[in-house]
């Protein structure tokens, strides 16, 4: 079952450990961490499984999100150091 971390989804996969080696080889020779190279890979098989207008609307509504997070960060820290200059806790 998929938890939330942030504005992203949480899953543990369990792979077998010499195919999992491979995998490892794989992002290695093209400089990424395994994450990101299976992140890559499933992103990828969603855009032959499913329509590309259904793929960009995803995209943008992940960027949107991001976006979003980014904006709420930067309104933080601004709230934040206002009450520092302001000498508030």
């Amino acid at each position: 079952m998929a938890r939330n971390h942030g504005n992203k989804k949480y899953v543990q996969l369990l792979l077998d450990p010499s195919r999992f080696m491979l995998i490892e080889q794989i992002a290695k020779d093209k400089g990424m961490k395994p994450n990101a190279l299976l992140r890559q890979a499933i992103y990828d098989w969603l855009g032959l499984m499913m329509p590309k207008e259904v793929i960009l609307a995803a995209e943008k509504l992940d960027e949107a999100r991001w976006q979003q997070s980014v904006q709420n960060r930067i309104q933080g820290r601004n709230k934040r150091s206002k009450k520092v200059y302001r000498g508030e806790s």
